[in-house]
């Protein structure tokens, strides 16, 4: 009988559990999937607090567990609601979630067309879910932004009138801007100098030092370009007369010798195989490093300080001699034939041995160590993206951070990095570009093309 009511026992107990299991299962599904809690999330690009005369906004909705049931956005503008997007998405069935967990969306807005005048507005987003919250309604997701509806593009007045331009040289414009601007400066066909505030009391006054490269002739397009904080952009053109020039040629025998000399000390920049001749390894140099180089050296003048550290003429090396010049066409010959071609971006300044170089202009150290085919080398910030760089040291005696006067000696010149002699390579740059260093050792082109034109403006 004991066995009997045992088995009915554990029947009994089976039913209430199997009962209990039928009727906490349905429960829990329903809490846990049913009745989740997890808003939708609602992203939106470009997150920019403008919106321009036209402007296309990237929109994405995503709801991973219950999917998504409504998505509503629209502008808020002096008390009218203006609705860019409104779209309901389907179910999969009564007790199912939504057939769709993420979308995306391309909403093209022009305010104009709208009836959308500018100023401060309020763009406003709400997603919706198909969970059983909220009495069926779902979790909903509300955001809301303040933002301003800006459609005109800003004023460029250039201040400036005079630019003459050698190839391969330096100019200066001086122009207002209407209203602070993301991005303004000049462009010298595809290359991009920015204009920089500080120097004058109004803010809206912007100076650009701009360059031309030497490959580029008389028919480069330059222009000042700005944009505004809601994107909105504008040209204004100046008056400019380019002056052509040509560049000497010159040939660099390149001996055994000096093989054997230099290329041990570029170990550590080129990869090292045993296979490799010592030609190829010098070729490697000559072109792969320099490149690379050439990359690190004009990437120092992205973070110039708006402080016009300089004053009048810029130094050279003191009783020195010119060796090599600015844009040089070199041709290199191994045993009389051409190995390679490559542009000299600077001037060789020969004196003698271990001459101390002389700052040439006040200025701040931003880099003083070894680059590459370079050697030893010093890099000095005047200010605004004007640049002055001294290679093939031997020793310096500068930090970088350390502010310079005209005339303090920083090092000593060397044959360090792919010289031939001990001497001096002498460049300056503007921003990301080389720049013939004759123009700034020559006080009445500093006067005419710079300082003349920074006192007119300042006289107004």
């Amino acid at each position: 009988m004991k066995t009997k009511r045992t088995k009915i026992k554990k029947i009994k107990l089976l039913l209430i559990a199997l009962i209990g299991l039928i009727v906490i299962l349905p429960v829990v599904w329903i809490l846990l999937v049913r009745l989740e809690g997890e808003q939708p999330s609602i992203m939106i690009e470009p997150p920019s607090l403008s919106i321009k005369a036209f402007q296309e906004l990237s929109v994405s909705v995503s709801d991973v567990k219950s999917g998504i049931r409504r998505v509503w956005i629209c502008l808020l503008k002096d008390g009218k609601e203006f609705v860019l997007l409104e779209r309901d998405f389907p179910a999969t069935g009564l007790l199912g979630g939504g057939k769709i967990h993420e979308q995306s969306f391309k909403i093209k807005v022009e305010p104009r067309k709208m009836g959308i005048t500018d100023g401060k507005a309020i763009l406003r987003m709400v997603a919706r879910d198909f969970s059983w919250r909220g009495w069926w309604r779902g979790n909903k997701t509300y955001i809301e932004k303040n933002i301003m509806i800006d459609t005109r593009p800003p004023e460029v007045d250039i201040l400036t009138r005079v630019h003459n331009i050698n190839r391969g040289g330096a100019g200066l414009v001086i122009y207002k801007i209407s209203e602070p601007c993301l991005k303004s400066g000049v462009y010298v066909g595809e290359n991009y100098f920015p204009g920089l505030s500080g120097f004058f009391k109004d803010t809206k006054i912007l100076m650009a030092f701009f360059a031309l490269d030497y490959k580029q002739g008389s028919g480069t397009k330059i222009f000042v370009k700005a944009t505004d904080q809601a994107g909105n952009s504008a040209r204004a053109g100046f008056q400019f007369y380019i002056k052509e020039r040509t560049f000497k040629k010159d040939v660099i025998n390149i001996s055994d010798r000096f093989l054997n000399w230099k290329i041990p000390e570029f170990e550590a920049d080129i990869p090292q195989n045993s296979e490799t001749s010592i030609m190829d390894k010098f070729l490697m140099v000559n072109r792969e490093l320099r490149q690379a180089n050439y990359k690190k050296i004009t990437g120092l003048g992205e973070k110039t300080d708006k402080i016009l550290y300089w004053d009048g003429v810029f130094l050279r090396l003191p009783r020195s001699s010119n060796k090599a010049g600015f844009a040089d066409h070199r041709e290199y010959k191994h045993k009389g034939h051409i190995i390679d071609r490559q542009i000299h971006l600077g001037i060789d300044l020969a004196s003698i041995a271990h001459s101390p170089v002389p700052a040439s202009n006040k200025g701040k150290v931003v880099f003083a160590g070894h680059i590459g085919i370079y050697g030893k080398t010093i890099m000095l910030d005047h200010g605004f993206g004007l640049l002055s760089m001294y290679s093939h040291l031997s020793s310096y005696g500068v930090q970088e951070g350390q502010v310079v006067s005209k005339g303090e000696i920083i090092g000593r010149t060397g044959a360090t990095g792919l010289a031939g002699g001990d001497h001096l390579h002498f460049s300056i740059l503007i921003h990301n570009t080389f720049v013939n260093p004759l123009e700034w050792w020559d006080a009445s082109w500093i006067k005419n093309n710079i300082t003349n034109k920074i006192n007119e403006v300042k006289s107004r």
